[in-house]
């Protein structure tokens, strides 16, 4: 027997065309499903048959759990939109149930539909989700000419995302609003971000999102190395170029795991989510105020999914759950508990790096290294500024950089 043949659960992909738009072999395993799962408008496309039915409902818990009753016992079948796989609940289900239980049918996603709609190569857009998300994860993408694919929360959110255009300086962007694609209430909403007046759309509608910048907009490179006023900050931040070498040391890689700690403004957190989009980042700060500073730094630069933990190291560190892949010391460093303990929390394998400014930071990192290893590089910067009438090279304080790997 196929090892297909004998998972008990499998989750299907289903468009607004229903069952009609469906390949046989997911036909067939809806017809055999002793429980079919998924949300009314899914479940309302399915002819009758003997299966158990049960509504997913709008807490995600409630799924897993109904699925969990029968894990093993029945055949359990999920209807899910368009690719499960892409901004869908087949990632979250297989870290669960582990792909061996399950078969995974897809149809064409949203994002698919919608390039074809607008003759786009999708190797060429940014495809984005806001459904449950914060809008403006837009702002990590916004630049002239940019190209977006966004799956919206409900109707108001073309709305939204006119605002948020016109307010980053691009109101002459082009939003095609496609609801109900591939379905009987297939429309398109065609307009320009800043005259957009549109109200009533349907709740279930994609964005495909053409940039227009003017004089006055917002946009950033995500290389590392942001100049210093890309941030909200009071005056104490990592500068741009000793920002890039540290960000090159803590060498992001997808979906791994950032504790930023003392993390200031947020600039090293912040950063590193925005060079890669699938890593996750913590960032540890005592102060409200520059957490105030990091939660708009987060919000302005697009990427409003960094955890934000409010306490002191090292005592803070231990309620944050998994281990990170790299670890940042952006304060404290002159504390050698905090420098152990950032030492002790990572992966083996992880990268630790610290900046020092102070004598006493430099201090602490040559007992660190006697007792850990690791490599300590001088950074010296020097920056162009006015000498009476002419120019010359200011020297900014000089950095020493500590790197450590855990092995």
């Amino acid at each position: 027997m196929n090892r297909n043949d004998k998972n008990w659960l499998n989750i299907v992909g289903i468009g607004e065309d229903g069952i009609k738009g469906l390949s046989l072999k997911a036909r067939q395993v809806i017809n055999t499903a002793e429980v079919l799962i998924g949300g009314k408008r899914h479940l309302a496309k399915i002819p009758s048959t003997t299966a158990k039915r049960i509504v997913w409902g709008n807490n995600f818990y409630h799924g897993v759990n109904s699925i969990r009753e029968y894990e093993g016992k029945k055949s359990v079948v999920v209807l899910a939109s368009g690719d499960p796989m892409h901004f869908g609940a087949g990632s979250e289900l297989v870290r669960r149930f582990g792909i061996g239980a399950m078969n995974i049918i897809p149809t064409p996603s949203a994002f698919s539909l919608a390039a074809a709609h607008m003759g786009w190569s999708i190797q060429n857009i940014t495809c984005l989700t806001v459904h449950g998300r914060a809008l403006e994860q837009i702002n990590r993408c916004l630049h002239n000419g940019a190209l977006v694919l966004i799956l919206s929360w409900d109707g108001s959110t073309p709305g939204k995302l006119a605002k948020l255009l016109s307010a980053q300086g691009y109101p002459d962007s082009r939003m095609t609003v496609l609801e109900h694609m591939g379905g009987k209430l297939e429309k398109k909403v065609e307009g320009i971000a800043g005259d957009w007046q549109i109200t009533e759309l349907a709740a279930l509608n994609t964005i495909a999102l053409e940039c227009v910048g003017d004089a006055n907009a917002v946009s950033w490179s995500r290389a590392p190395g942001l100049p210093e006023q890309a941030f909200h900050h009071d005056n104490i931040i990592t500068k741009r170029e000793v920002r890039a070498l540290t960000l090159a040391a803590l060498a992001p890689r997808p979906r791994e795991i950032l504790w930023d700690v003392g993390a200031g403004s947020g600039t090293v957190a912040i950063e590193w989510l925005r060079v890669e989009p699938s890593a996750y980042a913590v960032a540890i700060e005592r102060d409200p105020q520059r957490i105030a500073l990091m939660r708009a730094n987060a919000y302005d630069l697009g990427v409003p999914e960094l955890e934000i933990i409010e306490g002191v190291a090292p005592a803070a560190l231990s309620d944050i759950g998994e281990p990170p892949d790299a670890i940042f010391i952006g304060g404290g460093v002159s504390n050698l508990s905090i420098l152990k303990a950032c030492h002790e929390s990572l992966k083996l394998g992880g990268r630790l790096v610290a900046n020092a400014v102070t004598l006493e930071a430099r201090h602490t990192f040559f007992h660190f290294r006697e007792q850990f290893g690791g490599e300590i590089t001088q950074i010296n910067i020097s920056r162009s500024g006015p000498v009476g009438r002419l120019s010359g090279l200011r020297p900014m304080l000089e950095i020493w950089q500590l790197y450590q790997e855990k092995t």
